[in-house]
């Protein structure tokens, strides 16, 4: 898999957060279902509006003690340190990110990609997952094309 490593400092996001299962892999329905209620409401727009400067982003974070539950993010990087109100505001923290790029038709084509990294990649490197957000980065363009590109970076750390 091709893949490029960066170090990020630590940065605000600004977006609007839910709880998903981890169980029965239910997750992947319930951020579908959250992307499409935030399209549709004009929720991303909003967020957008923010600064459309800033790529849109899905953050994976805070999986609960009993490790049943997390928080996902809509959210785009908050470089204004704005104060939105009814919006969630969190820090990414400084990390090592594993940064790929998926194409295709989302949110299959990022579920694949995800899937190869954690069956292929982490087993054939001497690196493991950190314990901070994991994140989709959307590219300008069309998520509903064959050649969507966006990318997933997920934090690191040496084994």
């Amino acid at each position: 898999m091709d893949y490029r490593i960066i170090q990020k400092e630590a940065f605000k996001v600004i977006g609007k957060v839910i709880k998903v299962s981890t169980k029965d892999e239910g997750h992947h329905r319930e951020i579908s279902e959250f992307w499409d209620k935030c399209n549709a409401d004009g929720t991303s727009e909003k967020i957008c509006a923010i600064d459309n400067r800033q790529n849109m982003l899905g953050i994976s974070m805070e999986l609960e003690d009993d490790k049943e539950q997390f928080s996902y993010m809509i959210a785009i990087e908050d470089v204004n340190n704005s104060a939105e109100s009814g919006f969630d505001i969190r820090e990414i923290p400084t990390a090592n990110w594993a940064v790929f790029t998926s194409v295709g038709l989302m949110p299959y084509a990022i579920v694949n990609v995800l899937s190869r990294i954690y069956q292929e990649w982490f087993p054939a490197t001497g690196f493991e997952q950190a314990n901070a957000p994991m994140l989709e980065v959307y590219l300008p363009g069309n998520p509903s094309a064959q050649d969507y590109k966006c990318e997933v970076w997920v934090p690191i750390v040496k084994k």
